[in-house]
């Protein structure tokens, strides 16, 4: 039943990683929904180990955005001419832009791993945000491209990111959000918060390291690796879908949905 469990929350944490409708809030209440009683089900780090599968997902993707930028940011080091370059100046956005969640992350440890995952919290956030989406989609001007961003928008995308370390909020969600009322082109807003997911993703695997080494050490390597790989392959489609998807429709699906499942967890909360 658990390797079951497990890939089910892969598939789950692939797609809703990039869907803007928060993963860590459906990694939180699925359990929790269909009575799931394995520690492991409920763990934070197991939900990290099922990031890993969505960060392979983002950097197979992308790999030859982030090889470009990789060898643009060398560079810059040395050749002044390669520092205004559109590659150099997205990976020093990607870096300020991760500032923000590295500090929330460590000031606010303890809550994330406790209080924020309180199902009627998530549902409150899946609902305010919902609502906070809608407007941006409905107001954004949306006439700007990745390449047009400057330091405050790295900076302002960033801090959105930040909020989403609450489950309910939305990496994607925020970060596309933040975008759209900067004015980028809502496909753009959703290039850039895949893009800044990397290094994101990755510090929240290296944060909770330890406790992975310890949950791989008690736990069959056969459920977080078959967890991993359906992160991983649903994470893939969803992204090549979601690319495609917001060149031409807009967020307010998503917004739907938000607020159904939000209303829906309040209502399970109160009557259980």
């Amino acid at each position: 039943m658990i390797f079951l469990q497990a890939m089910v929350l892969g598939v789950v944490q692939g797609l809703t990683e990039f869907l803007p409708i928060s993963s860590s809030a459906h990694l939180t209440l699925i359990p929790e929904l269909f009575g799931w009683e394995a520690p492991l089900m409920h763990s934070l780090s197991f939900d990290v180990a099922l990031h890993s599968g969505t960060l392979l997902a983002v950097v197979i993707y992308f790999r030859k955005d982030i090889l470009k930028m990789c060898q643009a940011f060398v560079r810059s080091w040395w050749d002044q001419q390669i520092r205004q370059a559109p590659e150099t100046k997205l990976a020093w956005w990607i870096i300020i832009g991760t500032v923000p969640a590295v500090v929330a992350a460590l000031l606010f440890k303890s809550a994330i791993e406790t209080v924020f995952r309180a199902p009627l919290l998530v549902a409150i956030w899946l609902i305010v945000f919902g609502l906070v989406m809608a407007l941006a989609e409905k107001y954004s001007r949306q006439e700007r491209s990745i390449s047009e961003m400057r330091f405050w928008d790295a900076a302002f995308i960033g801090a959105a990111q930040a909020l989403a370390l609450m489950p309910g909020v939305s990496r994607s969600g925020s970060t596309i959000t933040a975008g759209l009322c900067l004015k980028l082109k809502r496909a753009q807003a959703a290039r850039f918060a895949f893009l800044l997911s990397i290094p994101a993703i990755l510090g929240a695997m290296v944060f909770q390291l330890k406790a992975l080494i310890g949950m791989a050490l008690e736990q069959s390597w056969g459920v977080l690796l078959l967890g991993t790989a359906a992160a991983a392959l649903s994470g893939y489609a969803c992204i090549k879908f979601l690319l495609a998807y917001l060149q031409k429709q807009t967020l307010y699906l998503f917004v739907i949905y938000r607020v159904i499942l939000g209303l829906v967890v309040i209502g399970w909360v109160i009557l259980k």
